[in-house]
């Protein structure tokens, strides 16, 4: 027998049905859900209808989720990004700027040493390590209390930026690159995000193919959660993120995000991340990056209504007005 998918159809808003659901800890609820299966039209049930263990997955508590989205700001300390031009390569330059992401908004910094735009070329260990460690070493010591995220797919530099005062770890990679990468995390009981995006930077814009981008995407995560729970890192510790623009071609990344609720069937919280991709720039003719912010709120707020959990983002403070005014006006949680 086929597996069946479940998506629930997420709303929020000042009146809610009396049979609705809620979704996790979020403020959404659901009171139907599309059902997708391999080869087959997709259809729509009640949430009465769910399966008993899907259902759980909905709806259980988890201590990562929250009542309303947070906002993961993004310090590249590469001389080669393909969004910011390295504006923060230099250590105190992504000091400042990370902290004033916190100031703007930004409830999570995450600190990357290594570009994995399309093409970009792997960065040696050591050098990632200078990039990155001395960046959170020198946030804590400005006062930084917030949660900081190092972006990396290598033990060494995880152990790194641990030391220096890191508190996740965010692996493009879904913890395939690294076998090491998955114990260190263990050992420090940190919590992990697990992207979607098993194919080399180098690479990974070369004609990406799936059978079905939605499905596939969720198996792989699934089946990523579940090898990162035989390593010790329980599911109550993993953010799941489809790795939007990674090995995805625009008809890909715009498929998932027509479905994004569907990866709260996964049971952990999931981390949106396409601020600036390039599918956002074909869409809306913004062919510079820098260009790409109102585009860019658009996804997140696409995401939002979801119920995404954390946006990964390079526009803090915009992204952080949008969302007050998201929640003000009754479309989101309440504060």
């Amino acid at each position: 027998m086929s597996q069946s998918y479940f998506r629930p159809l997420v709303q929020y808003g000042v009146a809610r049905a009396d049979k609705a659901v809620s979704l996790a800890d979020g403020g959404g609820w659901f009171t139907d859900v599309e059902v997708l299966d391999r080869g087959a039209s997709p259809r729509v049930i009640t949430a009465s209808e769910v399966p008993t263990e899907a259902m759980a997955r909905l709806t259980q508590s988890h201590p990562m989720r929250m009542s309303s989205a947070r906002i993961m700001g993004i310090v590249n300390t590469t001389p080669d990004s393909f969004s910011d031009g390295g504006m923060h390569a230099a250590a105190q330059d992504a000091i400042a700027g990370g902290l004033a992401m916190a100031n703007a908004g930004a409830d999570i910094l995450d600190i990357g040493g290594e570009s994995t735009r399309p093409g970009a070329s792997p960065v040696e260990t050591e050098e990632e390590i200078s990039r990155t460690a001395p960046v959170i070493a020198g946030l804590r010591a400005q006062g930084y209390a917030g949660t900081i995220s190092i972006d990396t797919r290598k033990a060494a530099v995880a152990r790194a930026a641990l030391a220096a005062g890191a508190d996740l770890i965010n692996d493009v990679s879904g913890f395939t690159y690294d076998a090491d990468l998955a114990g260190v995390a263990a050992h420090a009981d940190v919590p992990v995000c697990v992207m979607h995006g098993p194919v080399d930077p180098a690479t990974m814009h070369l004609d990406p193919r799936y059978d079905d981008v939605v499905l596939d995407v969720f198996d792989w995560l699934e089946s990523r959660i579940a090898a990162l729970a035989g390593k010790g890192i329980t599911r109550d510790r993993i953010i799941a993120d489809p790795g939007i623009g990674f090995a995805k071609t625009l008809d890909h990344n715009l498929a998932l995000l027509q479905r994004l609720s569907i990866f709260h069937s996964l049971g952990v919280p999931i981390l949106l991340g396409a601020s600036r991709k390039r599918f956002i720039g074909t869409i809306g003719n913004a062919p510079e990056a820098r260009g790409r912010m109102p585009g860019s709120i658009a996804v997140a707020l696409a995401g939002l209504a979801q119920g995404v959990q954390i946006v990964r983002v390079h526009d803090v403070a915009e992204t952080a007005q949008a969302f007050a005014l998201w929640n003000a006006s009754g479309a989101g949680a309440p504060e």
